[in-house]
This record gives C-alpha cells, structure tokens and sequence, in this order.
C-alpha cells in the first residue's frame, strides 16, 4: 500500500525526531510501531496522514492515496454533541448528505458496541466508550487505511483487552490496513501481523519482526508459550535498538 523511503524529521527548534526511516507496509496488515518515548513513532504517523510534512525521504502509494481513518491518544470528542454528533463529524465536513452521514455514523457506532449510546454526551461515557466513539468516528468515513496513535494506553486493562479484540474483529472484517502505534510490547505482539521496532531518537527502523498470520489470538493465547516467546523477540529487539 505505502513505502517509506529514508524519511527524516527536523521541527524548527532544531529536534530531529526522525532520521532515515524506511518502511513498507503491504495492504491488509496490522502494522505496530514500538519504540522509546520520543523517537518519532507519532511523527512518522502523521507525516503518512500528510498532517507533517518530512523534512527528507519519501511516500509512495501503490495506488493513489486511500481514504485514511486516524484515531489519537485522546478521544478528542466535542462535548456539546452526541456520540452520533462526533461519529458523524468527518462526514459533515466532507458535505455528505444528513441522512447518509446519519446511518453511516450509526453503523460505526453500533459495529463498536455503542448502538444503544448514540444520544449520548461524552460527559456521560466512561473513558473506554469514549475511545469506542473516537473509533467510530474514523470508521464512519470507510477508511482503508487506519492510523492509531497509542489510543488504549490511559485504559485499564480489561478495557484494553476488550477493546484489542475489537479492533483485531474490525479489521478483519472491513479489511483494513493498519499502523498502530504502542509503548507495549506486549500489545504489539497480541495484536500486530508486523512489529517496527525504533531505535532511540532521532528514530528509524531497527528490526522489522513478522508474527504467525495463522495465530488464533484470545484469552488462552495470552497464557501461551507462543505469545510469550513473540513478546520476547520484540523485547529483544527494543532492548538492542535502545543500545
């Protein structure tokens, strides 16, 4: 779908957060990013959504660039409107019609588990339904390719594992790309077909590890010796590019 070539990143204060990153990402894949805090991992996803521009490098689409869905740290809901209001937001923007963006936004509000909290304000969600919301939002817009920049990390962890197996269901049903960013390794190693292991800033890719397309990620996965041996290898390989 997309390859990166030698990206660089330099902001004006003279930090450079990304140096000679190189990535290709295949349509269909779940894709992680794990790295140290401050190596670019969130950069590089913005500088693909086309918000950043790199200093140096390259993008290349095989195609022409795909509708993209980007879900951030934060939920980043408007808190005067409904959850159907936020779902329906892009859609608005975009000029598609009231009743379309409506059974749209519905959908995507009921394929998160949310049917029943359309009318709902985000002062009266907990913060997992609020992430679920965030998600929606970018799914009502019929992404092919979803950008999702650590947006688990202040859940809890049953709120986190719920919402892993949500995301695996929902990629695998409107077969989308994905490229998560995480600091866990170990959510990396549940959820990913591919791990991208950064090195310290300014980031770049030190190991590219592929997971078992054929493994059957549940409960009892997470106990295994498998998962175990995946979450070790990122590890390794975090430990090694960190120096």
């Amino acid at each position: 779908m997309l390859t990166l070539s030698h990206i660089t990143k330099t902001f004006d204060g003279g930090i450079q957060a990304i140096g000679d990153l190189s990535l290709a990402v295949d349509a269909g894949e779940f894709v992680s990013l794990v790295g140290p805090s401050g190596c670019g991992k969130s950069t590089a996803l913005r500088i693909i959504a086309g918000l950043l521009a790199p200093s140096g490098g390259s993008i290349e689409w095989s195609n022409e660039k795909p509708e993209i869905g980007f879900v951030f740290q934060e939920p980043t809901l408007m808190p005067w409107t409904t959850a159907l209001g936020n779902a329906r937001l892009p859609l608005a923007l975009k000029g598609i019609p009231r009743a379309e963006a409506d059974a749209r936004s519905k959908d995507a509000l009921a394929q998160v588990g949310l049917a029943d909290f359309a009318n709902a304000y985000p002062r009266e969600l907990s913060g997992g339904m609020k992430m679920r919301v965030s998600i929606a939002r970018a799914l009502a817009a019929e992404p092919r390719l979803l950008l999702m920049d650590e947006p688990f990390a202040a859940l809890d962890e049953f709120s986190r594992a719920a919402l892993n197996d949500d995301l695996l269901r929902l990629w695998a049903t409107h077969k989308l790309t994905v490229i998560f960013v995480t600091h866990s390794v170990y959510e990396s190693a549940y959820l990913s077909s591919r791990v991208a292991v950064m090195t310290l800033r300014p980031g770049r890719v030190a190991a590219d590890i592929a997971l078992d397309p054929h493994r059957v990620r549940n409960a009892e996965y997470r106990l295994s010796p498998a998962f175990a041996d995946d979450a070790r290898r990122i590890s390794n390989a975090l430990r090694s590019g960190m120096g």
